[in-house]
């Protein structure tokens, strides 16, 4: 069963990630891939593979630890490592978890893999933890034509 994400990424949305786990410091995350995630050779594209890890390593960040709530603070991905393994096909699964954490900063690892269990592919990430922006967030400015 699927949980709701703490808080709202209209990118996550639009590519369907699940959260399926959300607790002491790890996380797994699911995407069913669509047309419009594969590249030119019908397999998922590194971009969605790389977004899925940064996601669930995010989170794992922000998770809750035994007998507390999720960090209120927000992350931000300060670097990322990712080492592909075999093509991305059918439904995937992230798993990550904090491998150390400081009061600023979260160090993590993911995985993504296929349904057959096979290893897709590997990240590390370094997550810098930051005030939560207020409600609604920061507003885009928009251009217009004329400007």
């Amino acid at each position: 069963m699927a949980l709701k994400f703490q808080v709202n990424i209209p990118f996550v949305e639009a590519l369907g990630f699940e959260m399926l786990r959300f607790e002491n410091g790890e996380a797994e995350i699911a995407v069913q891939p669509r047309e419009e995630h594969m590249n030119s050779w019908s397999v998922v594209h590194g971009g969605v593979s790389m977004t899925l890890l940064d996601v669930a390593m995010a989170h794992a960040a922000r998770s809750p630890k035994e007998g507390s709530t999720p960090d209120s603070r927000g992350v931000v991905t300060i670097d990322m490592k990712t080492s592909f393994f075999r093509p991305g096909l059918g439904r995937l699964h992230a798993k990550a978890k904090v491998l150390h954490q400081t009061a600023s900063f979260a160090f993590c690892e993911g995985s993504i893999y296929a349904e057959d269990g096979k290893l897709v592919a590997h990240g590390t990430g370094t997550f810098k933890f930051l005030k939560a922006l207020p409600a609604g967030g920061r507003q885009l400015k928009r251009l217009n034509a004329s400007d």
